[in-house]
């Protein structure tokens, strides 16, 4: 028997799968130079019409991701570098590896990694299914 249809329903799946993670995430997110989002994981929640998501954010040096918001909790845990983080109502914190961050649902926020070299950040979502993870603010 051959293995060719499941190799090729694996390459369905992860096509399809690609293809909606890139659905979820803005043009602006996506073709921002100097930022990498990686999608780690997505998972419904026991909580109705919430889920959870996973994101590995990657920010060459200088780069700056300007005032966002997200449709649920941001619960950042950062990994490598120092990361400047302004939310709305405090002043701006700068963050190092092993640093972690909460940002309530909807809160404006920023991020620049003001280190000398690669800043990377894991975020985790609580987040309201069927909404763009990321909002640009006005």
């Amino acid at each position: 028997m051959s293995n060719h249809p499941l190799k090729t329903v694996r390459v369905l799946a992860s096509a399809a799968l690609l293809a909606g993670n890139l659905l979820t995430l803005p043009a602006a997110a996506q073709g921002q130079p100097g930022v990498t989002r990686t999608d780690l994981q997505r998972h419904d929640l026991s909580a109705p019409g919430r889920e959870a998501v996973q994101v590995r954010v990657d920010l060459a040096p200088g780069v700056a991701f300007g005032n966002h918001t997200h449709p649920g909790e941001e619960i950042i845990y950062v990994l490598a570098g120092a990361i400047e983080y302004d939310v709305a109502g405090k002043g701006p914190v700068t963050l190092k590896a092993g640093d972690v961050l909460f940002i309530p649902a909807g809160t404006v926020h920023a991020a620049k990694n003001v280190g000398s070299g690669t800043a990377s950040e894991l975020a985790t979502y609580i987040v309201e299914k069927d909404k763009p993870l990321l909002a640009l603010a006005k």
